[in-house]
């Protein structure tokens, strides 16, 4: 890239650091985008992306799943691993080991590599501070938790710091029993809690299609209306119902938008952001 180039690019993003610097923008970092591709470190291009957006005043909150590492640790322990409509079956060896890996393993992952960059990154889970707040949500899915409340105070007070919440989806009843929550829905639930600008969701797919598979028939814009329409229809199915189940209350709770990307691609988040074009699927309340 040329030095021109550059400078293009540099002009070009600088309409939306304006618009969104002190806006607070929810990231949904899933599993399959987390484990990445061979042609690069996804999580190092990811930690990037979000301290860039920390810096020009974007108010980045993370909150991530890790499904693949649940799986492969499940495996190792040769505990099988059962799936309805995309909610895992949580038992409560299932528990323990969704807890190691989401709060021991993947959540300090994450956040070592975001303060690789500079201390700013703190993790937490769901159930400091009782920040998400559960009921069970199906006695057959087991410790499979329904969000009751959110109660964002913890997460408020860390970017009211300066510093940038990264919060693992691990949820607690009000005895203090752990439960596991659907990553989509915990960080739909938190955007609205935190009245968010955006909600972003990271995972392996280009976006929505009208035909899942047409690569060609990638839905750029749609509104809740009309993703309704597609769930309704069976056009959108199996695990993607709780993710765009969760896009759809997220705006209709008053985020501004929500966006399905590939977070394999090398800086997707600032592709998305701080161009004109944007890729992925984009949800909203309106025309």
């Amino acid at each position: 890239m040329s030095t021109m180039d550059t400078a293009h690019v540099l002009v070009e993003a600088l309409p939306y650091i304006r618009r969104f610097a002190g806006k607070t923008v929810v990231v949904k970092y899933g599993g399959n985008a987390l484990a990445g591709t061979s042609e690069h470190d996804a999580m190092a291009l990811f930690a990037e992306d979000i301290v860039l957006m920390h810096t020009v005043g974007i108010k980045p909150v993370v909150v991530h799943g890790g499904g693949p590492q649940i799986n492969e640790m499940l495996k190792r322990l040769n505990i099988e691993s059962h799936f309805v409509n995309g909610l895992r079956v949580t038992d409560a060896d299932t528990m323990s080991v969704v807890q190691m890996v989401l709060n021991g393993s993947v959540n300090p992952q994450i956040v070592s590599a975001i303060n690789t960059h500079g201390n700013v990154a703190v993790g937490l889970s769901g159930e400091d501070g009782r920040t998400l707040q559960v009921v069970q949500r199906d006695p057959e899915l087991g410790f499979v938790g329904e969000i009751e409340k959110v109660r964002p105070h913890v997460v408020e007070s860390l970017l009211s710091d300066g510093l940038i919440p990264v919060l693992s989806t691990v949820g607690v009843d009000k005895n203090g029993q752990p439960f596991n929550i659907n990553a989509d829905t915990a960080a739909g639930a938190l955007a609205e809690a935190l009245g968010a600008e955006k909600i972003i969701y990271l995972t392996d797919i280009a976006g929505l299609r009208r035909d899942v598979d047409d690569a060609n028939s990638l839905i750029q814009k749609i509104t809740v209306q009309e993703l309704e329409s597609l769930v309704n229809d069976g056009t959108v199915a199996g695990g993607m119902i709780p993710k765009v189940e969760s896009c759809i209350q997220a705006v209709r709770g008053g985020v501004k938008s929500a966006h399905i990307l590939d977070g394999r691609i090398a800086h997707v988040l600032l592709l998305e952001l701080f161009t004109d074009q944007g890729v992925g699927t984009m949800i909203t309340g309106a025309p």
